[in-house]
């Protein structure tokens, strides 16, 4: 028992142990270096601790011969030892309290003697002493051995060169320092970092010249016995400034790097001289090549660029004529020709900063001022960064133009003898003169119908200098469809060629040829133009004759029959010609003239604008032969009246596949249609299923119409039907029942009567009117009345006929006397015979109930009857 009580106690002071904190003072983990002459920091602090808030703290310096000296105190004045009492006035050594619980030991420059073992000290303002109450670390004195020695710059460089800024950097390793060294240029009042090797095997740049170095535009070159290169390659004008190269010397404490001491060294300013200021470009031209040049001459002209380092820029050189590129060389040494001409001009790189343009067999439109343009671009990173442009003085370039000469003759090779027949006329040029190489010849073919009449001449066609097609409005059909063929069969010969001549074609022909000068820039201009002798092209006419017969196929003599006409054409001069047909119509030989329908040379038909849609089927147009059409029309109307007849149009094709060409037209002798109109005639007739019913019965009357003598459809007749009733047989007055119109609406008048009527039909002709429910006041005679509409087979319009009146039907509702006094003989009866059951017995009852009660004496005849009853 006693055991299992001193383990609990012992557990218990365990866990208050656990549970309680402890005084904990820390400093820096060490050992730290530190340089000559550098500030140093040591910073210390307590935490978990009892009491007050502001702590107290001692600094000692433990020595290597164990001797402590007592550097400076929070709590004591006079702590300091004397022989570091001057620093701590001085300043030299201070205590600088960071929080309640931190202060911070400082040392302005650090010297040798101050080597040793740094002790922080707490005083203990706890209840309990427990963790601990100092911390010490090891700090090591070093001499300041870092050298830093940068090789000067040149002061002065062109766009495009290398700049090469070379450091030394040097340290006595007595301990385990590191290394960096950097570089930064510092332009107007800023100054920005270039580029940073170390402490580690890392190399890090500044934001702007990132890109350059992934780009290897700026390269780190490390060497040898602390030598570090920074090169910056195709330096531009914004790479100007004052550069500077710094050493550092490093220690790691805790994974960290801490600079211990740095110097920056001034390297000398760099200047970077603009390209634009030294770069130059003057044109010249060989002695052989004058700038006063006769059309065919070859022009020469020499562009000279120079500058500093022009070995180090990229340069592109362009020639311009009056303003305008004429070819350039890019970059790359691409040359790119800006002009169309077939011997266009080069351009050639002849040696550094030499090219040469060259311009063979010149024009007048040669002629102008030359300038050479001169672009210099550097490289930075991956694009290319323009730094000048200059444009040489002018040269001015003139050609001495003769005018070309040359002699016309216009002859037909193939003359036609009648129209139809193919012609072909060709134009020669000959006895050429003064026309440079790269001259160019365009023809113009015109035509005039009447011999001498040069005013006002049709064109034909023309080919201009670009070798481009242009017809003529008159004759661009054709053109297009390959009747009429312009071309140039040698480079001084040209050709038009009819395949079939057309009588329009008949008259004069001049061909007219101009001279083209090409210019460098691809440009046309007309040197020259020669007009040749008038030729004539004419042959004996034939012209082609056409006549149309009309006659009647078949006569429509009434309304609604059926007309047919036909057309025969009979020609002259035509060989294998196509036709059109139009109908035409006139109401009276005054009249304005329609076309009722046309078929062209294709036999597609269409209809005429004076056709109504409505009638669009009842025409049609066929061609019935070779040289005969024929017109129908069925179900012909009123306004179908008038006077018929054809005109024909005969076309000719040039060649097959070809459109058609119009040749001459003809109308035929008029036709005329007429007829006489007659009506249909209708058939009435009234019918009842019988003549006499009873109350409350159906009566059905039917009102049957008949068309006779007629064919006519039977969508093509409505009825209007009415329905009239009278009280009194062989007339009285008449009150209409109901009425049904031609388009099927039935209307129903307001009756006094509680009977009800309803109206169908059940036929084409048949009308039933039902009168449901009927009563005595249903009693009368019934008449129906119909007027028919038809549709007129000379107006194609509805037409209304007479009115038709039905005989007449009386309808008697009979009046049942035994029917009528049967239904309340047998309710009376029943009620008399229960009220009289009722009354028997009733009476019965009161007889027994009362007799008894009251004490009425009793006959001896009854009392054995009683008895016996009893019994």
């Amino acid at each position: 028992m006693e055991r299992r009580v001193h383990a609990l106690a012992l557990l218990a002071a365990l866990l208050c142990v656990g549970q309680s904190e402890a005084r904990i003072v820390k400093v820096p983990p060490g050992p730290l270096v530190r340089v000559e002459g550098q500030p140093v920091s040591i910073k210390c602090d307590v935490t978990q601790y009892d009491g007050p808030r502001e702590q107290e703290f001692d600094w000692i310096m433990l020595k290597e011969n164990k001797r402590q000296v007592n550097i400076i105190s929070t709590f004591e004045t006079d702590f300091t030892e004397s022989s570091l009492r001057s620093r701590v006035a001085s300043g030299d050594i201070a205590l600088q309290r960071l929080q309640d619980n931190a202060v911070e030991l400082r040392i302005k420059a650090v010297k040798p003697q101050d080597s040793g073992t740094y002790q922080c000290r707490t005083p203990s303002t706890d209840m309990v002493a427990t963790g601990n109450y100092e911390a010490q670390v090891k700090l090591t004195v070093i001499p300041n051995t870092l050298k830093v020695s940068p090789q000067a710059p040149p002061q002065v460089l062109p766009e495009g060169s290398d700049l090469v800024l070379s450091c030394n950097v040097t340290r006595d390793l007595t301990h385990s320092t590191y290394l960096s060294v950097s570089w930064s240029v510092k332009k107007a009042a800023s100054s920005e970092e270039l580029l940073t090797f170390g402490p580690g095997e890392g190399v890090t740049t500044g934001a702007d010249l990132a890109q350059r170095f992934a780009d290897g535009g700026v390269r780190f070159v490390p060497g040898g016995n602390g030598v570090f290169e920074l090169v910056i390659s195709r330096l531009v004008a914004s790479d100007s400034g004052v550069y500077s190269c710094t050493g550092t010397e490093w220690t790691s404490e805790s994974r960290k790097w801490v600079r211990i001491v740095q110097s920056v060294v001034e390297m000398g300013r760099v200047t970077v001289t603009p390209t634009d200021q030294s770069l130059t470009v003057k044109t010249s031209s060989p002695s052989s090549s004058p700038l006063l040049l006769y059309p065919g001459n070859t022009l020469t002209l020499l562009c000279s660029v120079a500058g500093d380092n022009l070995d180090a820029l990229a340069l592109e050189v362009g020639w311009l004529a009056d303003g305008r590129e004429l070819i350039r060389m890019d970059r790359s040494g691409l040359v790119i020709s800006n002009s169309s001409r077939g011997a266009g001009p080069s351009l050639e790189r002849t040696g550094a900063g030499e090219y040469r343009l060259r311009l063979r067999e010149v024009s007048g439109v040669d002629g102008g001022v030359y300038t050479c343009k001169t672009r210099a671009f550097v490289k930075q990173g991956g694009a290319w960064l323009q730094t000048a442009e200059k444009t040489s003085d002018a040269v001015t370039v003139k050609v001495l133009e003769i005018k070309p000469n040359f002699n016309l003759t216009l002859k037909a090779a193939l003359a036609p003898n009648t129209t139809g027949d193919p012609a072909e006329l060709v134009c020669h040029v000959s006895a050429i003169t003064h026309l440079p190489g790269q001259s160019r010849l365009a023809v113009k073919w015109e035509h005039a119908a009447r011999p001498g009449d040069t005013s006002n001449p049709t064109v034909v066609a023309s080919l201009d200098a670009h070798g481009n097609l242009l017809p003529g409005a008159a004759y661009a059909e054709r053109l297009k469809s390959g009747l009429v063929v312009l071309s140039r069969v040698q480079s001084n010969t040209f050709k038009l060629r009819f395949l079939q001549m057309q009588d329009v074609d008949s008259g004069e022909y001049v061909c007219t040829v101009t001279s083209w000068s090409v210019s460098s820039q691809g440009d046309v201009t007309k040197t020259s133009e020669y007009k040749s002798s008038p030729l004539p092209v004419q042959w004996v006419r034939k012209d082609p004759v056409i006549d149309v017969a009309a006659k009647t196929d078949r006569k429509a003599s009434v309304g609604g029959a059926t007309f047919k006409m036909s057309c025969e054409v009979f020609t002259k001069n035509l060989d294998e010609p196509g036709y059109s047909v139009e109908i035409q119509w006139q109401d009276d030989p005054e009249g304005d003239t329609k076309t009722i329908m046309t078929l062209n040379p294709d036999n597609v038909m269409q209809h005429g604008p004076g056709t109504e849609p409505s009638r669009r089927d009842a025409l049609v147009l066929t061609k019935s032969a070779a040289t005969e059409f024929q017109f129908r029309l069925e179900s012909v109307q009123l306004s179908d009246k008038g006077y018929y007849w054809c005109k024909v149009t005969a076309f000719k094709k040039q060649k097959p596949g070809q459109t058609w060409t119009k040749v001459k037209s003809s109308e035929s002798n008029k036709i005329k249609l007429d007829f006489q109109e007659n009506g249909l005639s209708f058939s009435i007739k009234l019918q009842s299923d019988s003549s006499s019913i009873f109350p409350m019965e159906t009566s059905t009357m039917k009102c049957s119409l008949t068309l006779l003598g007629s064919t006519s459809q039977g969508g093509d007749v409505a009825y209007e039907v009415r329905w009239y009733f009278s009280r009194l047989r062989g007339g009285g007055a008449s009150i209409l029942l109901a009425s049904i119109n031609r388009f099927g609406v039935v209307s129903k008048a307001n009756r006094n009567s509680s009977s009800d009527i309803s109206v169908e039909r059940n036929d084409t002709g048949d009308f039933l009117l039902s009168i449901h429910g009927t009563q005595s006041s249903d009693s009368g005679e019934y008449q129906c009345f119909v007027t028919p509409w038809y549709i007129s087979a000379s107006t194609g319009d509805w037409t209304e006929s007479g009115e038709l009146t039905s005989s007449r039907v009386f309808l008697t509702v009979k009046f049942a006397v035994w029917d009528s006094l049967k239904l309340p003989l047998l309710y009376g009866g029943a009620a008399s015979l229960g009220v009289g059951l009722l009354s028997l017995l009733l009476g019965l009852l009161f007889a027994r109930c009362c007799g008894r009660k009251n004490g009425l004496p009793i006959s001896r005849g009854q009392i054995p009857l009683i008895k016996g009853g009893l019994d």
